[in-house]
Formats: C-alpha cells, sequence, structure tokens
C-alpha cells in the first residue's frame, strides 16, 4: 500500500463532491484558502459553458485537521454543487458519441445515460483538484513548484520558449490570460478560433504543460513497471477525461532525432548551485525523469486533450427504443476546456508527486519527513 491514496465521490448534479486523502503527515498547517483558489482555477478560461456561472466552488473540510494543523487522520473535503438536480433532469434517449454514454450503459446493462454520465462528467474533477490542493501544500513546504499553462488550443499555439521568456512573471502572466497561457499574442488568436467553433455548434482541444521545479533526484524507481514515476505520472494525466496523449520532454520529438541530440550530458553543478550535489544536466531533453526516476532537474510533460464531444451541432447516434438514427441530444457544454484541463492536470500531477515524495521520505508527521529529507540531501552532497 502506498503511502498517500486518495478517492473521490459524487455526481455532476449530485448533492455535492467528496474527497478523501489519506497519508498526510501531522503537523501540516492547512490553508483552505489555497484549496479554494485552485478550485476558482479550474472553473476559469474563454469558452466555458453555463455551468461555471451557476457553481461558485468553495472547500468544505470535514475531518483531519485541528487548529489549522493536519491530525495524521485521512482528510475529508466536500465541494457542494449549487446545481444539484440529479432527479429532476431528463433522461437522454440516446448515447452521446465521444463520451462514455454507450460502453457504460453496454458494461451495467442500462437503457439510461445519465446514470453513467452523471459520474464520468469532468465535474468529478472539481474533487480532484481540491484532493490536490491538501496534497500539494507537502510538497511546498519543501520548495517545490508544480505550474501548468496551456501551449496550444484548436491549433493555435503559444511562441516557442515562453515558459523560460516569463520568467519569474509567469503566475502574473498565467493569471491574466483567458486561456491560463504564457503568450498575450497567442491568446488573441485562441480566442478567435473559440469564436469561430463556438458560431459554428463545435467544440476545441488543445496541449497544456506541467513542469514541476525543486524535486530531488530519486523519487520513482526503475525496479519494477508500476513504481516507475514516469508511468505513474502519465497514468494520472491520462485518468483525466478527454486527454489522449501525454509526453514527456522531448517526447515524440525525440523519437526522430539522434540518441547524441536527445540524451542530457552529465556536468559539474556549478558551485553556487548545487541543490542536490556535485552533479547536474546541461539540458532536459529528459523532462526530468531518467529510468523512471526523478534526475534533479524540472519535470516537464505535456498533455493532448481532445475536443469535448458534446456539440450543439450534433453527432450522429442512434435511438435506444427506435433504433432510428438521430442527432445526439445536446447536454450543456463548454467550446472548450483546455485552460480548465490545465488545472486539473496540474492537480492530478501534484498528487502523483505528493506520493512519490512520501514513498521516499514519509514518516508520520512533517518533522519526520523534514529529518528524513534533509538527511537525503546532505548524503547527496557527499556522492
Amino acid at each position: 500500500m502506498t503511502r498517500l491514496q486518495w478517492r473521490t465521490a459524487g455526481e455532476s448534479h449530485g448533492i455535492g463532491l467528496v474527497a478523501i486523502v489519506e497519508g498526510i503527515p501531522a503537523g501540516l498547517p492547512l490553508d483552505t484558502g489555497r484549496i479554494d483558489e485552485q478550485l476558482a482555477r479550474r472553473q476559469r478560461g474563454y469558452g466555458r459553458g453555463g455551468r461555471m456561472k451557476i457553481e461558485r466552488d468553495r472547500v468544505e473540510i470535514l475531518a483531519g485537521t485541528k487548529g489549522g494543523l493536519t491530525l495524521g487522520s485521512p482528510v475529508a473535503l466536500l465541494v457542494a454543487n449549487k446545481d444539484h438536480t440529479i432527479e429532476q433532469l431528463p433522461v437522454p434517449t440516446n448515447p452521446r458519441p465521444g463520451h462514455a454514454d454507450l460502453a457504460g450503459c453496454q458494461k451495467f446493462g442500462h437503457r439510461d445515460p445519465r446514470a453513467i454520465l452523471e459520474r464520468a462528467s469532468a465535474r468529478e474533477t472539481a474533487a480532484r483538484v481540491a484532493a490536490a490542493a491538501v496534497a500539494r501544500q507537502v510538497l511546498e513546504a519543501f520548495g517545490v513548484e508544480i505550474f501548468a499553462h496551456v501551449v496550444e488550443l484548436g491549433g493555435e499555439a503559444v511562441r516557442e520558449g515562453a515558459y523560460e521568456a516569463a520568467g519569474s512573471d509567469r503566475h502574473t502572466l498565467r493569471d491574466a490570460s483567458d486561456f491560463l497561457s504564457l503568450d498575450p499574442a497567442a491568446d488573441v488568436a485562441m480566442r478567435a478560433a473559440v469564436d469561430r467553433a463556438r458560431a459554428a455548434g463545435d467544440s476545441l482541444g488543445g496541449v497544456f504543460e506541467v513542469r514541476a521545479t525543486g524535486l530531488p533526484p530519486g523519487l520513482g524507481s526503475y525496479a519494477s513497471g508500476p513504481e516507475r514515476l514516469t508511468a505513474r505520472l502519465a497514468a494520472a494525466l491520462f485518468a483525466v477525461p478527454a486527454i489522449k496523449g501525454v509526453e514527456f520532454g522531448l517526447g515524440f520529438a525525440g523519437a526522430a532525432m539522434p540518441g547524441s541530440e536527445v540524451h542530457d550530458p552529465i556536468v559539474h553543478a556549478p558551485a553556487g548551485n548545487r541543490p542536490w550535489g556535485r552533479f547536474a544536466r546541461s539540458r532536459n531533453g529528459a523532462g526530468g525523469l531518467e529510468g523512471g526516476m526523478t534526475n534533479g532537474a524540472p519535470v516537464v510533460v505535456r498533455a493532448a486533450m481532445k475536443p469535448i464531444p458534446t456539440l450543439r451541432q450534433g453527432m450522429p447516434t442512434v435511438d435506444f427504443e427506435s433504433g432510428e438514427a438521430v442527432q445526439a441530444t445536446y447536454q450543456r457544454s463548454d467550446v472548450t476546456s483546455v485552460p480548465a484541463a490545465s488545472v486539473v492536470g496540474e492537480a492530478v500531477i501534484a498528487l502523483a508527486l505528493t506520493e512519490a515524495f512520501l514513498d521516499k521520505f514519509g514518516g508520520d508527521s512533517m518533522a519526520q519527513v523534514r529529518a528524513a529529507f534533509d538527511y537525503y540531501v546532505e548524503e547527496l552532497g557527499r556522492l
């Protein structure tokens, strides 16, 4: 059993969404305002639908803290739904292409897609964002930052090197962007793309990038496939609705390059910048992961999100009762939710990295985690 575990429950239009996080060490000062900030970020983005005008997500901590500190027991979180009309909503008469509707009905023997779509809905990701906003506060206590931004939407991409060019202004730039990107010029093109898709009754996908800085080398393992951090991070992203592709570092581009241009030379770390000892990499094509472990460089991972399959113009499907070809029932939806997906992606990466961090340095209290971490850093300096 891993040290950090989490689970969510709840339906899109049910009473609310619940998350339970186990394995958070005792003594962590838990900032509930930070959780609400992450929930609010998830609701942002140009091209969102009517649901975001209804919900104003806030967290209620039901268990696991006292006096603002974690107790070491499970932390229970509730995000209430303002729109909790699940019992009054009509039953769709047909399954929607691109959704879990038909496969889910076939799995359970239903002819009621709502029995599937209520849980399959991306609304569930609010609970994951809340859980991650707890877990990531462990990492932040050790100087780790996890930062996501949109790099492409509807075929419109930000300029090369936007993250590096943003520097310390990255949070300000992203917060000012309706697309959570770091390129104001690209925002103009993205907005135009969303407007065209909205007018056509269509939807758009895109790509976001997550970077994690401040992680020591050695998180994860090479010993078995499931322990490899590369696999765990990819699995976390693929568990997000509509994610269809994941790459690390150079990713697919590296497959077309010779090895001499792909692999990162090992060099002596500069004398004044040796957080993990004498060794460093002169570049980061690997995206901070080698052999299934962090290598001390920033973790860089990108995920591709397909266009939302709920289209105002409709898609061909078949009616359950008559068997006739019809256009799929339209459910309230977004034109695009790539900006929101970047926040969710940041969250699930935070959960997976916190799990790996506590696997290596875990203790029952934050003081014990700190002692293990400090000892390890000192040991790296002697290598």
